[in-house]
């Protein structure tokens, strides 16, 4: 039972109106309430608070309260417990401090900055306020008798709003480092489509934003100028429009929607509206695209900035890819071209280099490199052998063995083709280098032109070396016939080890139906 001194006075209390602009009466059962945590050691303590604020509400969510009987049932329910926006703390429980030492535990053990704790006693004397106050992280400190109804009324309201307004300011906080984070991924993506559907998965994350009303359209460069209804296309789609990539959004999308597209599409401005925003961007180089978003619940201003932000980032990230899209395919160009030059110097090789390309990019791939690298070693490989450009015709086309001088002058060919793209800062160039380079050397040490040894040998070269002798050697040269499969997988089984790395015979003999089908397609 409670003392005297412990009874709140609400006897005495004018009737209180639970009502205002912040607080209502109705009762909105979908929304959350706010959780308070009650910690005393007598239980009427605890049904009286209960009777007082049953009724009350703020910003229409009504209240769930929780109970604790001590200090440490307190913790214990903190610690499974979220999003617990108030305590109304005693300070004499099972000892004269354990309220203080529970508000220490909170801020301290649990590290809980957020949520609001009123310290109420009925032993004043015993903690003094100033003390109290001052030593320890609380929001109010109040005698039992002191907390009328009315003035509990006003302590939980002015406590529920400060609790929102940090985990306000805390959610933005995190909302914005997630932006910046967000946004520096991006520039590291080089396809248009990747990067499309990595705006989806950030700004769905991180905004919290209905993930079946958000999608991605772009200019479809393909369709022709005068085709306006065809112009744009959904790049990229998640939830109920995860069906209508690549189609136009004239198809992909209701009318009024459509309309409303081509109507930011036209003026070039970006909208938002109460729950959706349809985003704008152009490239300096001319490419265009739409982000749309929808939402159910309120955003605030501070979430609209963010989305400002982040759509920022994503006409500067546009122009990113499109000016690297452009260096890669100069540089594919490129390789092609001297590819063409080696092809043209010799009927026998057409195309080997092609194949040499697929068994390399395929044995890579098996191997576990992502798609990036097995792309890369892809378009380099055909490179390996760029160095015979300075290798007379006389040389390369003689249908007999050659002589010692004559070999000695083909082996400067790997030299030469490190020289040609050393220099580059590319990776691709890097890589068609480290190939060039390293495609005659032998996992026992005993190629050329370094003499490297096992995993001194660049994987690049290890893969490339394989796919170069195997279709060497099941090709017909202009000094010799080509040889059976038999006989190729029965040398590659007697090389493992001494010339080739033996996990990349392996992963290679376990592909041979898929060497026929690249046979198949470059004879």
């Amino acid at each position: 039972m409670m003392n005297d001194d412990d009874i709140m006075l609400f006897a005495d209390d004018e009737p209180v109106e639970l009502a205002g602009p912040d607080i209502q009466q109705t009762k909105v059962n979908e929304n959350i309430p706010w959780k308070i945590l009650i910690v005393d050691d007598d239980e009427e303590i605890h049904i009286i608070t209960k009777m007082v604020l049953k009724n009350y509400f703020f910003e229409n969510c009504p209240l769930l309260m929780l109970s604790a009987y001590s200090g440490k049932e307190a913790i214990t329910i903190l610690k499974n417990e979220e999003n617990i926006a108030l305590i109304l703390l005693d300070v004499v429980m099972e000892t004269d401090d354990a309220g203080l030492q529970c508000v220490r535990n909170i801020r301290e053990e649990l590290q809980n900055h957020q949520v609001r704790i009123i310290l109420r006693t009925g032993q004043p004397g015993q903690a003094p306020e100033k003390k109290v106050i001052i030593k320890y992280d609380i929001n109010d400190y109040k005698s039992k008798t002191e907390l009328t109804s009315l003035k509990l009324f006003t302590v939980v309201t002015a406590s529920l709003r400060s609790y929102k307004y940090i985990k306000t300011i805390e959610q933005n906080r995190i909302g914005l480092e997630n932006i910046i984070m967000a946004s520096h991924s991006l520039f590291h993506n080089q396809s248009f489509c990747l990067f499309a559907k990595e705006i989806l998965q950030q700004i769905t994350s991180i905004l919290h934003l209905d993930n079946s009303a958000l999608y991605i359209t772009c200019q479809n460069l393909s369709i022709f100028e005068e085709d306006c209804n065809r112009k744009y296309y959904v790049l990229a789609a998640t939830g109920k429009f995860a069906e209508k990539e690549n189609i136009s959004i004239e198809d992909a999308v209701p009318k009024k929607l459509y309309v409303s597209i081509m109507n930011v599409i036209n003026t070039q401005e970006s909208v938002f509206t109460a729950n959706s925003y349809i985003g704008y961007f152009e490239t300096h180089r001319g490419e265009k695209a739409v982000l749309y978003l929808q939402w159910q619940r309120n955003l605030t201003d501070v979430d609209r900035d963010l989305i400002s932000i982040f759509a920022t980032n994503i006409a500067i990230a546009f122009d990113n890819i499109s000016l690297n899209n452009e260096i890669l395919s100069t540089q594919k160009e490129v390789i092609f071209t001297l590819s063409e030059v080696l092809e043209g110097r010799s009927k026998e090789t057409a195309n080997h280099l092609r194949r040499v390309a697929a068994v390399a990019s395929m044995i890579a791939k098996k191997m576990g490199l992502s798609d990036k690298k097995v792309e890369i070693i892809r378009l380099a490989a055909p490179m390996h052998d760029i160095g015979k450009v300075a290798t007379p015709d006389s040389i390369l086309t003689k249908p007999g063995k050659l002589t010692v001088k004559e070999y000695g002058i083909v082996k400067k060919h790997a030299a030469l083709g490190y020289a040609i793209f050393k220099n580059s800062t590319s990776e691709m160039m890097i890589t068609a280098a480290i190939i060039a380079h390293q495609h005659h050397e032998k996992w026992n040490g005993k190629g050329y032109p370094q003499g490297l040894k096992g995993t001194d040998i660049h994987l690049y070269g290890r893969i490339t070396a394989l796919a170069d002798v195997v279709d060497a050697l099941h090709s017909k040269r202009c000094y010799k016939e080509a040889w059976s499969m038999n006989k190729v997988i029965k040398t590659l089984k007697k090389e493992r080890g001494k010339h080739f790395d033996p996990a990349i015979v392996d992963i290679f003999l376990d592909s041979i139906e898929e060497y026929k089908e690249i046979l198949k397609k470059w004879l």
